[in-house]
């Protein structure tokens, strides 16, 4: 292919397209280069060009950036540092894990087994993964306070497989893989999942794209800590390991930014580019290496290409006009998997044999010697080098992109093949040959007794090689992955701090949304428990009426605010600093949930219990990253999401795509989560302060919750905490706040959130009109009530002599009238408790796509208003013989229920 077909991010581009007007000079110019190379070494010459490019700028001489550097290593060997560990050592178990990662895939691949696995991912990063072990991931035990390490959830396999050889697994451990249930109490998991084994993995990172980010918020979150004087996180250093298909998702390269801008150096990406996604490569026509390398580049990160092994160190120095670089150029990446599929014949003739130049270079070697040319990233003392470099290097994060081959070792029916990621099965053939590759002393008989159950090996503890990586190990601090649950004690606040919200709102009106601003204003002020909040708004924080903390919580910045600011003479000025309280992602809610993550699994990371309160546009919450959510999840994160500017008909004007109906329903899909949509500020004061008990209080049945509570920006009188309050209700999901006033046809009316004083209007109205009896209840939770119903059903299931009643059966027991449920989101929130109630039941929500209009339009237009809950509540005791059958129909006539400028239900305002 010639050099102008190639994808332009291949090449750097600096002489592409650009005529050679003096080729005579150009090439004394190279030739005074490569002498100072040889000469001064390739700092002197790194200097030099640095001066040149910088005098070009000064002169107008334009120089494009350079962006991607030859296909080559960027740590030369004459700067490699000197390897300090035993090599053959290392080989050795090496050898071991590969074998037993393998195998333990392999065996739970027999027929009466058939679960799954991936041997080819770790089979290609093994190296990437043991020069970290044997030399820089810290442990929890290091004096620095440990590294955080994301392991590549394909690779999963290969951390079981060290812990094996560590003492921390046993055999029956690795054959209970993929097997939690059935092998309870010796199970592992497929991927890295905390929840499932909370005392092994950290970091789920399967979930493609969400390790990146979260590993970002990682580094950003420890430099957080250390800045506000909670913990010294300085000597602490956060890996991710990435695959380079993963790179395509936009989760993956989309908050690159922030690492730059704050010059996160105690991070490190370490991206296997084996070339190959699942189903092919990942750039056939291209260089994902070159494309990655100009993408981090650009976006501020050092890059560390490690794309070559030692064997080619001899033919590069042979290389005196170019031509082989050249080669490593042009060549594309589905070339370049094709021959690690081929032969070292194959390749002398398709690749070397390209130019004359390079067909000579290696006209001395045979082709064993062509074929063990190996790529950068099975060369440990590549890799040493390039880690050594990453954690040495300050200002900005490192990307370390390291070329290897997906499947390496396990032979010619799996190295490099386009289906090797599905491939789970060794033919006995695959197995001798991985054997005698890896030099593992397992005989052919062993193998043979049973395809399915080849033995794992371990040479014992007594091994020198063993005791040198249990050495290795405890100098550098112990174990990985390993996951702690203790920290220190969360004092949880006083009840002062709750008192503004029990007060009510007075004769002003206050959106549940203010109510809870005010209530956490005191939180925050509580002498033990207000440091350890940690706040994050995406760029709404006046939306939500919580600008007021910017002078007192300031923003989160560790360059400080070093400008003049604008607002500078207000009150609410906007203020900036490295001890600032508030995290401010600007407009990314991806990297909101990434910090809130970080955040509120702090008590485990490190021991430091953090309470993040992620406030957001309610709609941009679960519907837009609910995958990070169900990743928060797996990580056992605790803390408070607020969904602000609740409601399908509240949020007047901003139509469709701000009007949320369906959060609820999202939120309750995941287990982790606890949501309520409550009405008052009182009974927000009540989940909250729930909310920290369960988290972080003595008498907890499972801390590892969030809580999600939707809040709305429709001012309301918000009354002051009746006597004798119903907490329990409150908690649980459903409390009643009004008797009727009236003898008449009874009612119940389940209102939730903003549709609470809708309720008690139309409890009202069905006095006074219709002689009707109703009962307001306040639903603070429809998820929980039926979170509580299937607990009570599993619990019946398996033991029918002792049936339990759920708590909204309870309620409603001597309350058998018929019910009306409503809420301003959709029906099927309501909906979820039909089954726990024997009651006539009508559910009035709103559903369907929502739209630009006054509050009472939309909601007449719903038919969820003061109005149609009382042609609901007519319409069940028409159906009863409780009132007459014409009432219904007179009720709709006049209220004029089918004209939508007839509506009269809530009023105009709230900006928060």
């Amino acid at each position: 292919m010639a050099a102008e077909e190639i994808t332009p991010s291949i090449l750097s581009g600096l002489t592409a397209g650009v005529p050679d007007t003096d080729p005579e000079e150009t090439s004394e110019w190279v030739e005074s280069f490569d002498a100072l190379v040889k000469e001064r070494g390739s700092e002197r010459a790194r200097f030099v060009m640095r001066s040149l490019l910088q005098r070009a700028g000064a002169q107008s001489v334009g120089v494009p950036m350079v962006t991607t550097t030859d296909y080559v290593n960027t740590i030369p060997v004459d700067d490699e540092p000197a390897f300090p560990g035993n090599e053959e050592f290392e080989r050795r178990y090496r050898a071991y894990m590969r074998w037993n990662a393998a195998i333990m895939v392999h065996r739970a691949q027999r027929a009466d087994i058939g679960v799954g696995g991936h041997i080819s991912t770790y089979a290609g990063a093994a190296t990437l993964y043991e020069v970290g072990f044997n030399h820089f991931f810290r442990g929890k035990d290091h004096a620095g306070g440990g590294d955080q390490v994301f392991f590549q959830g394909h690779a999963s396999p290969g951390m079981y497989a060290r812990a094996f050889m560590e003492g921390r697994l046993s055999e029956e451990d690795l054959d209970g893989f993929r097997q939690e249930k059935s092998k309870e109490g010796h199970a592992l998991s497929s991927y890295p999942h905390p929840r499932l084994m909370p005392h092994f993995w950290e970091f789920p990172t399967v979930s493609m794209g969400i390790g990146p980010m979260n590993a970002i918020y990682q580094a950003q979150s420890n430099r957080y800590l250390h800045n506000r004087g909670l913990k010294d996180t300085s000597d602490q250093q956060v890996w991710a390991f990435l695959g380079d298909g993963e790179m395509d998702e936009p989760e993956s390269r989309g908050l690159l930014q922030l690492a730059a801008n704050e010059g996160l150096d105690n991070l490190n990406f370490v991206i296997n580019c084996n070339l190959q996604r699942l189903d092919g490569p990942v750039r056939g026509n291209g260089k994902i290496m070159q494309e990655l390398e100009a993408f981090f580049r650009g976006a501020g990160w050092n890059v560390i290409k490690v794309v070559w092994g030692r064997e080619w160190d001899d033919l590069l120095s042979k290389d005196r006009d170019g031509a082989l670089v050249d080669l490593m150029n042009t060549t594309v990446d589905g070339d370049y998997q094709t021959y690690k599929a081929e032969s070292g014949a194959f390749v002398r003739e398709h690749f070397f044999g390209r130019t004359p130049q390079t067909k000579e270079l290696v006209a001395e070697l045979d082709d064993e010697q062509i074929w063990n040319l190996k790529r950068g990233g099975h060369d440990y003392r590549k890799v040493y080098a390039a880690y050594k470099a990453a954690t040495e290097f300050k200002g900005k994060p490192t990307v370390i992109l390291a070329k290897t081959v997906k499947g390496y070792g396990l032979g010619t029916h799996f190295e490099a093949r386009n289906a090797t990621h599905q491939m789970k099965k060794l033919t006995m053939e695959d197995l001798k040959a991985f054997r005698d590759h890896l030099r593992i002393p397992v005989s052919d008989a062993e193998l043979e007794k049973d395809l399915y159950r080849p033995p794992y090996y371990h040479p014992g503890t007594e091994a020198p090689e063993i005791q040198y990586m249990m050495e290795r190990r405890a100098a550098l601090g112990g174990s990985l992955p390993e996951r702690r649950h203790k920290h220190q004690e969360l004092v949880l606040p006083a009840e002062k701090a709750y008192e503004v919200a029990h007060k009510g709102s007075g004769k002003q009106k206050a959106a549940t949304t203010m109510a809870f601003v005010r209530m956490l204003k005191d939180l925050l002020r509580d002498k033990d428990f207000g440091k350890h909040v940690a706040l994050i708004v995406p760029d709404e924080s006046r939306t939500f009426g919580m600008d007021a903390f910017f002078p007192t919580a300031k923003i989160y910045n560790p360059k400080g605010q070093n400008y003049l600011s604008v607002d500078r003479e207000l009150v609410l000025a906007y203020k900036e600093s490295p001890l600032g309280q508030l995290i401010h992602p600007g407009i990314n809610e991806a990297g909101a949930v990434a910090a809130f993550t970080a955040a509120g699994t702090a008590y485990a990371t490190h021991g430091v219990p953090l309470v993040p309160i992620y406030v957001f546009y309610s709609m941009f919450g679960f519907q837009r990253t609910g995958d990070s959510f169900w990743a928060a999840a797996d990580q056992m994160t605790r803390g408070f999401v607020i969904g602000a500017t609740a409601g399908r008909t509240t949020l007047t004007g901003e139509g469709l795509q701000h009007a949320d109906g369906h959060s609820l329903i999202l939120a309750g899909t995941n287990p982790a989560v606890r949501a309520y949509d409550p009405a008052y500020g009182y009974e927000i004061a009540h989940i909250v302060r729930h909310g920290l008990e369960q988290m972080y209080g003595p008498d907890s049945q499972d801390p590892n919750v969030m809580y999600y509570l939707t809040v709305y920006n429709e001012p309301i009188h918000q009354p002051a905490q009746p006597e004798g309050v119903d907490v329990d209700g409150i908690v649980r999901g459903i409390h009643h706040i009004s008797a009727p006033t009236v003898d008449g046809p009874r009612a119940n009316i389940l209102a939730a959130g903003v549709s609470v004083p809708w309720g008690l209007e139309a409890q009202k109205v069905l006095a006074e009109d219709w002689g009707v009896a109703a009962d307001v209840f306040s639903v603070t939770s429809f998820n929980e009530l039926r979170r509580d119903g299937i607990a009570a059903d599993e619990h019946n299931l398996l033991n029918p002599d002792e049936l339990r009643t759920p708590y909204l059966t309870q309620k409603l027991a001597d309350n058998p009238h018929p019910v009306v449920a409503v809420s301003d989101y959709m029906r099927a929130v309501s909906d979820q408790v039909r089954q726990y109630l024997p009651n006539r039941f009508t559910s009035l929500g709103a559903d369907g796509f929502g739209f630009s209009d006054t509050r009472q339009a939309a909601r007449r237009f719903f038919k969820n208003d003061t109005h149609s809950i009382v042609v609901a509540v007519l319409q069940q005791l028409a159906a009863e013989g409780k009132v007459d059958a014409s009432a219904p129909r007179e009720a709709i006539a006049k209220y004029e229920l089918t004209n939508v400028n007839a509506g009269t239900t809530g009023g105009a305002g709230g900006d928060a």
